[in-house]
């Protein structure tokens, strides 16, 4: 890892997760040079995003706030929810919500009464980990989903967190899978990856 950080014609470096259980994640990810952090998973770019400053920021959240910038959906004032509060996906989420203005709230596998909580967001973020967990019961009318969630189903097709049939109907918007949050994951890995190069040559 030292070798790849002090070498000038690499930019980027990205940990492929999860690692074999002798390995301490954390150990290696904190082994990498914050400015090659394409991840967003140094502890140096999760304070820079924490309070505001320019880093790079993980992926997957900045991939939903894209995709919802670029559909032309305003989080400020609208009650958001986040399902799941994993470091790399939950709680940055919530954070860039509550930069943009929205009004958020976890959810998370102690939450009690977890369906009259859901039903209260006009932006609901699911990333919980379980396949189509979330029906129409668990969203109001006009609500957006986007779903973070990745599985095989029985069939071997995959499918989110969210049960996409069930539910489509009843919202104004939600992100599929696959299509969805993973596309602009890896769109944001990209630019993250230019915005390194680009610091790093200045």
């Amino acid at each position: 890892m030292g070798r790849l950080n002090q070498d000038p014609g690499i930019h980027g470096i990205l940990v492929q997760l999860p690692l074999p259980p002798h390995i301490d994640e954390d150990v290696v990810v904190r082994a990498i040079s914050p400015g090659k952090d394409v991840d967003g998973f140094h502890p140096e770019n999760v304070g820079k995003m924490f309070v505001g400053e320019d880093g790079l920021v993980s992926c997957t959240p900045a991939g939903v706030m894209e995709m919802l910038r670029r559909s032309g959906i305003s989080v400020r004032g609208k009650n958001c929810v986040v399902v799941g509060r994993s470091n790399h996906v939950g709680k940055p989420m919530g954070l860039l919500l509550l930069q943009e203005n929205g009004t958020v709230t976890f959810a998370h596998s102690q939450t009690e009464d977890l369906k009259e909580i859901t039903k209260t967001a006009d932006i609901l973020v699911v990333a919980m980990g379980k396949p189509r967990f979330i029906t129409s019961e668990y969203v109001k009318e006009g609500a957006v989903i986007i779903d973070v969630g990745m599985h095989r189903n029985a069939d071997h097709k995959l499918c989110g967190d969210v049960d996409f049939e069930d539910v489509k109907d009843k919202v104004s918007a939600i992100s599929p899978v696959p299509g969805g949050v993973g596309l602009m994951t890896v769109a944001m890995l990209m630019y993250n990856c230019v915005k390194a190069a680009i610091k790093q040559e200045v």
